[in-house]
């Protein structure tokens, strides 16, 4: 008995440990692994499976909001842990805001695409802006993707190393018109992409943490 209520107080004590760490990082967790409890779906809720603390895109096109958090996200930094299917196409958008249908126009996407044939943009490109043409991780294998936003500076580092490097310069960005004007580097929230029915890309341990 006692053994059995020392091995239950370490179990609580190191429990306890993490979540200390984790207050102390300054990180909070915005999806618990059990529910979709301050997330919701745009079109095709279909496409969209929580089963083991994986939410796991595959169907038509759907986006999947973050709307937990009333004060919107500028400064953060954005953590999750990311797996693809061979030929599979995701993306993490920030800045953004829910819209009932269609791609987010509000926003950067921050590409998933290990060997997606059909975009030559790969994991870690901010999309259309600065492109990354060589994936920097693997399909079936899961890999840290961290966004790091600072005004108008954009870091992202897969497996804690940095890929890609984005600094907005708003004029010159306005040249382009082939960019949309609302795929800027603002103030907004966050959301995940179910791309096409044939793209399974899996997500998990989704913590964010606000930067001054």
């Amino acid at each position: 008995m006692l053994r059995s209520c020392l091995a239950s107080c370490l179990v609580l004590g190191l429990a306890v440990a993490a979540y200390a760490a984790d207050d102390q990082d300054g990180f909070k967790t915005i999806f618990d692994g059990k529910s979709l409890d301050g997330w919701k779906i745009s079109e095709s809720e279909s496409s969209w499976k929580l089963e083991n603390g994986v939410l796991t895109a595959n169907g038509p096109r759907s986006h999947i909001f973050y709307v937990g958090d009333e004060k919107p996200f500028k400064n953060f930094v954005l953590e999750l842990e990311v797996q693809t299917k061979e030929n599979s196409n995701g993306g993490i958008y920030f800045h953004t805001k829910f819209q009932p249908e269609g791609w987010p126009a509000q926003g950067h996407e921050c590409q998933v695409n290990n060997s997606y044939n059909a975009d030559p943009q790969k994991t870690a490109s901010v999309y259309k802006v600065k492109k990354v043409l060589d994936a920097p991780a693997k399909d079936n294998e899961w890999f840290k993707y961290t966004i790091t936003v600072k005004d108008n500076d954009v870091q992202i580092k897969i497996n804690d190393k940095v890929v890609n490097e984005y600094t907005e310069n708003p004029e010159e960005l306005a040249k382009d018109k082939g960019i949309e004007p609302q795929r800027r580097v603002g103030e907004g929230t966050f959301c995940l992409q179910a791309h096409d029915p044939k793209s399974v890309v899996m997500y998990r341990n989704i913590k964010v943490k606000r930067l001054p």
